[in-house]
């Protein structure tokens, strides 16, 4: 027997008939006043910078026979040695967790992580150090600027991708979609006061892939209906191209938010600022595709036949019926 569709697919309907570029002017005012809140945030109050950024040492420790470790001991033991922050992360397992503090600048790093196990062994009794690494600031500098230099990279990378395969304008639109949607995620974590390390990174990285997948969508079946429907005002185009793949982007959409939410939840903290990250950046890049970048190419229009579109007569878009 045939299986069943998923029940809930058969709510969406089939083509809306939404009029995204009527609101375009409002949703533009909300996306500058969003973009220049975030850009202030990142210098102040500032990113919450990870050891891998700042620098410091990490290292898991194990209670041994399976017993129970006081992590607010753990903790409180770390905290009087007077190394700035100092994170105590559980691992599944309640014997074992992973401790993260800073290196303070010109002491020796070994002396300093041997002053850390000392202390926990005072506080704790006997534990067994394992995945000890230390990253000092010289090197967490040199990771910062490789962070945001392949960030940069994968921007300018994506507009060649689009304007060779588009136009520019659907480039510019794309990029500035892209900007807007990093901006937005760096603003996020900030308020979140999540913590900014190779892991985030990563995650930006992926949303910058997620939001152009779904531009390239849009995009594409604009490029498409530009051709097939050469007397409609260009509006009207754009309107009809983001009603066509409105469903698809929120069954996508929905289906990437779940899972990262289950992530979030049962992921532990190693990978709950990640999960965060993925989920606004979705969000995210799904609005700007349909009210940063398809309003640029409006703005500034494209070339798709002799006629203009002032002298168009505007074609009443219809509800396309259901099977």
């Amino acid at each position: 027997m045939a299986m069943r569709g998923w029940p809930l697919i058969k709510l969406l309907p089939v083509k809306t008939n939404l009029r995204f570029v009527s609101f375009a002017k409002y949703a533009a005012v909300l996306s500058a006043v969003l973009v220049i809140a975030s850009v202030v945030s990142v210098f102040y109050p500032g990113l919450n910078m990870g050891i891998d950024f700042r620098g410091g040492a990490s290292m898991e420790l194990t209670k041994p026979n399976g017993q129970v470790l006081d992590l607010g001991a753990v903790r409180g033991a770390v905290g009087e040695l007077g190394l700035g922050d100092v994170g105590v992360q559980g691992i599944d397992n309640v014997s074992s967790a992973i401790v993260r503090f800073q290196v303070p600048e010109g002491q020796d790093q070994t002396v300093v992580v041997q002053r850390v196990e000392q202390a926990i062994n005072g506080a704790v009794g006997e534990v067994k150090y394992s995945g000890v690494s230390v990253v000092g600031s010289k090197v967490s500098g040199e990771l910062f600027a490789s962070g945001l230099m392949a960030l940069g990279l994968a921007i300018a990378l994506m507009f060649a991708y689009i304007w060779f395969r588009f136009e520019p304008q659907f480039g510019l639109g794309a990029v500035a979609g892209l900007l807007h949607d990093v901006i937005l995620v760096f603003g996020l974590i900030v308020l979140f006061k999540l913590e900014f390390s190779l892991n985030m990174v990563a995650a930006i990285l992926t949303v910058i892939g997620y939001s152009m997948n779904d531009t390239v969508v849009v995009f594409d079946r604009l490029r498409e209906n530009l051709r097939k429907y050469k007397q409609m005002p260009l509006k009207e185009v754009i309107d009809l191209s983001i009603n066509e793949t409105l469903s698809r982007t929120i069954i996508t959409g929905l289906t990437a938010v779940m899972v990262l939410a289950a992530l979030a939840i049962f992921g532990g903290e190693a990978l709950f600022g990640f999960s965060i990250a993925l989920m606004a950046g979705i969000i995210i890049g799904t609005y700007s595709s349909i009210y940063v970048g398809a309003p640029i190419i409006l703005l500034w229009g494209v070339k798709r036949g002799e006629r203009k579109d002032d002298d168009a007569k505007p074609i009443k878009l219809g509800m396309a019926s259901r099977p």
